[in-house]
């Protein structure tokens, strides 16, 4: 019996691309496409892949957001996000809210159908070029964990404006402390996450989810 899968991305000609490749040899059925992720989640009413085949940089609503509202909504369909971003950030991001594999979009056919069959068994699939990446970043994560529980309550407010731009004094005006007490707080914080200025600070309060730009 072939694998049903639903193809959201916001490019056409990728759509029709994929569902061909997908299609050739009559193990996988594309029953479903979708545009954008407003979209997705209208069709979705309607029918119920086996494997959702999903884009991140979408109108409307990003891959994320579905992937996001569907897992809170307790889906069992798999999800396979196909992407472009190679980054390790939407990498650790997708697999954290739940995604079931991550292929990028330049990947060969044969590890795509690898990749849908896998998922729709109930494996783990991420693309073999991305996993070295992946796995320092979860190691480094640790150690970032063990950094951030080091960091008072009132270090962490003081992180987190850091990463929004604001300066000491009106982070000093924000909390009702002089600035003399930021500074302190902001040389004992950048000793405790090992980083020598606003900019690296800012860095590790973005990648550790404390701020949320997206």
């Amino acid at each position: 019996m072939s694998v049903k899968v639903m193809i959201v991305d916001d490019h056409s000609l990728v759509r029709e691309g994929l569902k061909q490749l997908l299609e050739f040899d009559g193990s996988i059925e594309v029953i479903a496409e979708a545009s954008d992720g407003m979209e997705c989640i209208n069709v979705l009413d309607r029918v119920t892949p086996d494997v959702l085949l999903l884009d991140i940089n979408m109108p409307n609503m990003n891959g994320m957001d579905v992937l996001a509202d569907l897992k809170k909504k307790k889906s069992d369909m798999k999800i396979l996000i196909l992407t472009v971003h190679n980054e390790v950030e939407y990498l650790v991001k997708a697999m954290d809210f739940g995604a079931d594999g991550y292929v990028l979009k330049d990947s060969g056919s044969a590890e795509l159908k690898e990749a849908i069959f896998k998922v729709n068994s109930g494996e783990k699939f991420v693309e073999s070029s991305l996993i070295p990446a992946m796995n320092s970043r979860l190691i480094n994560r640790d150690i970032d964990k063990e950094k951030i529980e080091s960091l008072t309550k009132r270090e962490i407010e003081i992180l987190k404006q850091i990463a929004g731009g604001r300066f000491n004094k009106e982070i000093a005006d924000s909390l009702n402390i002089t600035e003399r007490t930021v500074k302190n707080h902001i040389s004992n914080l950048f000793k405790k996450i090992d980083v020598n200025d606003r900019t690296q600070a800012a860095v590790f309060a973005i990648r550790n989810n404390l701020v949320n730009l997206y």
